[in-house]
């Protein structure tokens, strides 16, 4: 089973679209899967359900966050900004992709289904980071 195939699986099983696509990157990070979904919870719905940015996307970004940080001790400023821009870069291929990153307008265009914004997300994180 692909890693993107996991992710849609997990939103199948209940996941919301954040905890889909985190979750399925667990192995990359230090985090346990239930620490993510813990996490990630928020994120549904465009943000709490506000309809905001795309949960599969949020879930894409705190996989960038997982992957680079390096912690608080010490603070490394010039860290941050290379996650940021690697998040920005993702985020504009997904964009480039679907047309938008806000789940409202996914869903009331109608350009994408959840399922299809997480494989989405997944094969850019895969591709963008050469993650497997």
């Amino acid at each position: 089973m692909t890693r993107w195939e996991k992710a849609v699986e997990n939103h199948k099983k209940g996941y919301n679209c954040a905890q889909a696509v985190a979750c399925a990157f667990a192995d990359k990070t230090n985090l346990s899967e239930d620490d993510i979904f813990r996490l990630t919870e928020a994120f549904g719905g465009g943000m709490g359900g506000t309809r905001g940015v795309c949960g599969a996307v949020s879930g894409m970004v705190f996989v960038v966050g997982a992957l680079h940080s390096k912690g608080i001790q010490p603070l490394p400023e010039t860290n941050k900004k290379q996650s940021y821009a690697v998040a920005r870069e993702l985020m504009g291929e997904f964009e480039s992709r679907i047309g938008t990153t806000l789940c409202g307008e996914i869903k009331d265009k109608q350009l994408r289904s959840c399922d299809g914004c997480i494989e989405d997300a997944v094969k850019i994180l895969e591709e963008k980071l050469c993650l497997d």
